[in-house]
């Protein structure tokens, strides 16, 4: 046996794998390779083995051999330092930074790199301290207040969306938690009551004991999604046909329990995207969330019930971060080379987000500092600053006042690309929040002509020069942008700043299907 067609077990993949790549690989991330078909499983008397030639195969992007693919691509002025790629998603992706989704926010590692007090080859000088003030005037999900207060500096987000806002305080607020831990128990109880009775709970213990017998038999876990790599199933045509093979199975189902699926209208995002007896237990735990008393408790706890809904929309798994149309049967999923089914109760992804919240939020507990965070809900082109956070914190405000704003880290919108509004539809349908679509900088229903250009141009320029009124003489700015249109000179012109360096980096982990090299810029401006 050469080397390469040598065995190894798990732990010894996790071992080598750990070695070779010069970052922690767990005996999970090997168990995930295997469990969605990157590597081959073996069977030695009982024991899982790999072989480290699938091994050297799967990890040949690393060793530099990614970093200069992407050079070629995107220029040698990529800064890979940048990518950190020495980190897991668990990482990027720690306490309080998942406590909801959102489109496009850049991973905390970023934040930190610029606002610490470290120096390297790259980042030769510091630009804030302990005590110093931040802003984010486009704050999305709240990444820089939480690294702020991790750092010891206060911050301040804007934010046009008011529940981008909510989002964003949510993450940095301090809570009773044994409060918030007694109300999710109280309302989980009471969801377990509500569907007790439900044909549908029976309707869909059933349909998952059907999908698991003819999922076993045609799409055996490990062997199948291998078979795939190797090009030996045509997946849309075997997919496509199994689907329908089972749908038969499946719409006896229905009419046997009696389930109803779609709801009477289509009015708005929740009337379309969720079965009715989904709908019905989401109105109910709204209802419960209503009855809380304590206003942090309750905030936090909505967002939860966000989080939630958000995952059980009636839609593929593949789909789920754009969709495309309403699903009410089983269908074959790409993403997990199986049929899988629509969810029928929100039961199972409530009771697993707010294990998972309560446990993000006393991790944040133990790093916070002492300092304030809030986000203002604004149009940061014209909002006045020092009166809207005298409203939510006199105390901030008269510091703020007083000390100025040392600077900014922020990313903005990139034009034509997400509609900032839209992707969080079932919230504002549900907590009934004011939308400011047309408030929004660069949209993605503007699209990315001449016209929304201009308009985009002015109104980051707008946000800049609003900005200023309220920043310290010697100040920092960093935006994070994909400029694919030198838009930022001209912004950075017109708002009398200059841009005195740019970091351009590769963003490595994107939500989106395109998986192809992409980077961004970090500008760095001060005044002109």
């Amino acid at each position: 046996m050469t080397e390469a067609t040598k065995l190894l077990t798990i732990k010894q993949a996790s071992e080598w794998a750990t070695k070779h790549t010069r970052r922690t690989v767990t005996t999970a991330n090997i168990s995930y390779l295997i469990q969605y078909g990157r590597i081959k499983k073996n069977e030695e008397n009982g024991t899982t083995q790999v072989a480290m030639q699938d091994l050297i195969s799967y990890y040949k992007s690393f060793n530099r051999q990614r970093e200069n693919a992407w050079k070629e691509q995107l220029g040698e002025d990529l800064n890979w330092t940048l990518s950190f790629e020495q980190y897991k998603e668990a990482e990027t992706t720690k306490h309080v930074h998942r406590l909801h989704p959102y489109k496009g926010k850049f991973i905390p590692q970023l934040v930190e790199y610029f606002l610490d007090n470290h120096t390297d080859n790259f980042k030769t000088e510091t630009y804030f301290k302990k005590g110093d003030i931040i802003l984010d005037p486009f704050s999305g999900s709240g990444t820089t207040m939480v690294q702020s207060c991790e750092l010891g500096m206060h911050a301040i987000g804007i934010d046009i969306s008011a529940f981008n806002a909510l989002i964003g305080n949510c993450k940095v607020i301090k809570y009773d938690l044994a409060d918030v831990k007694n109300e999710i128990n109280r309302i989980s109880k009471a969801l377990k009551l509500f569907i007790v009775n439900s044909h549908t709970v029976e309707f869909e213990t059933k349909l998952l004991q059907e999908l698991s017998e003819f999922n076993t038999k045609y799409f055996p876990a490990t062997e199948y999604k291998f078979n795939l790599r190797q090009g030996k199933i045509d997946e849309k045509k075997y997919g496509t046909k199994k689907e329908k093979e089972f749908l038969p199975i499946y719409n006896q189902l229905v009419e046997q329990y009696n389930v109803k699926l779609r709801q009477d209208k289509a009015d708005n995002f929740l009337d379309k995207w969720y079965l009715q007896h989904v709908r019905d237990e989401i109105e109910f735990v709204f209802a419960q969330v209503k009855k809380i008393k304590n206003i942090n408790t309750k905030k936090i706890v909505s967002v939860v019930l966000s989080r939630t809904i958000r995952s059980c929309r009636a839609t593929t798994h593949a789909d789920l971060a754009t969709l495309v149309e309403p699903i009410t049967a089983p269908y074959y999923c790409s993403k997990h080379g199986k049929i899988c089914k629509p969810l029928f109760s929100i039961l199972k992804w409530w009771q697993t987000y707010s294990k998972d919240t309560l446990k993000r939020l006393k991790e944040f507990d133990k790093l916070r500092t002492q300092t304030f965070q809030t986000c203002l809900t604004g149009d940061s082109r014209t909002i006045d600053l020092f009166t809207e956070l005298k409203k939510k914190n006199p105390a901030f405000a008269e510091l703020t006042e007083k000390q100025k704003i040392k600077g900014v880290f922020s990313s903005p919108p990139y034009v034509g690309l997400i509609d900032y509004h839209e992707q969080h539809a079932y919230a504002y349908d549900l907590f009934g929040f004011e939308r400011k679509d047309e408030s929004e900088i660069g949209p993605l229903f503007r699209g990315k002509g001449k016209e929304a250009k201009e308009s985009y141009i002015q109104g980051i320029s707008d946000v800049l020069n609003n900005c200023k009124k309220y920043l310290a003489e010697d100040y920092d700015v960093f935006l994070v942008a994909n400029d694919r249109y030198n838009m930022y000179p001209t912004i950075a012109e017109n708002a009398g700043m200059k841009i005195v360096n740019q970091f351009k980096r590769p963003v490595l982990n994107r939500t989106e299907k395109d998986k192809g090299a992409y980077s961004e810029i970090i500008f760095h401006l001060k005044s002109k």
